[in-house]
């Protein structure tokens, strides 16, 4: 309890400082940048995870708007897969990606669904999604980085990419023979989704052996 009697309110989950993200790239120390990647990522996590307040986690998941991808970019984008920070690196991506473009993203979806419906199981998209679908939830695995099994939150998202990998190799075969470049283009990015859930099923798996730092 405060002086005044009241509730203390939950300390606010410490976010990036844009002024020291921005001394990081470029010939910054190594052991530096990594050392304070791991130190965000987990102070964001532990300390997300320690409250039970709606509106922190709701700071937390809008993360890149807050603060800006390039921010998030500076102390994330060069931790390894198998790390805390590399793995939210690629769901804030991840989510990122459906924020910009959900209608894109959601007609990749539907087209994926097909062929791989035990992932979209796991994902737990509504059936059909539009673009509203697909930023439910994209918000909803960030959400349970935060409030629920971490573990869980990264199997949710790679089975998200799955889906979408497989819907953007279709879109691409559609495209084979009247945009060859865009073709290869999305075949070049559903091969980098499908890697994308490879390293978050290891991070989830990591994770679970208490092994993800």
């Amino acid at each position: 309890m405060d002086g005044t009697g009241g509730a203390k309110r939950p300390r606010r989950p410490a976010m990036l400082d844009p002024a020291q993200a921005e001394e990081l790239p470029g010939g910054y120390d190594p052991a530096l940048r990594n050392e304070a990647a791991h130190t965000t990522a987990a102070a964001l996590v532990h300390q997300g995870r320690a409250n039970d307040d709606p509106e922190v986690v709701a700071r937390l998941v809008s993360l890149v708007e807050r603060e800006g991808l390039d921010v998030v970019a500076a102390l994330w984008s060069d931790s390894p897969a198998d790390s805390l920070p590399g793995a939210l690196w690629r769901l804030y991506v991840l989510r990122e990606w459906v924020r910009r473009d959900p209608a894109t993203v959601a007609d990749r979806y539907r087209l994926g669904v097909a062929a791989a419906p035990v992932h979209d199981v796991v994902a737990g998209v509504a059936e059909a999604p539009g673009p509203a679908d697909v930023l439910a939830v994209a918000d909803e695995v960030l959400s349970g980085v935060y409030t629920g099994d971490l573990d869980v939150a990264l199997e949710r998202a790679a089975a998200f990419g799955r889906v979408l990998a497989t819907g953007a190799a279709f879109d691409a075969d559609h495209l084979d023979d009247v945009d060859p470049s865009a073709a290869q283009r999305l075949t070049r990015g559903a091969a980098s989704l499908v890697r994308t859930a490879e390293e978050l099923e290891h991070a989830a798996s990591l994770w679970r052996a208490d092994r993800l730092e």
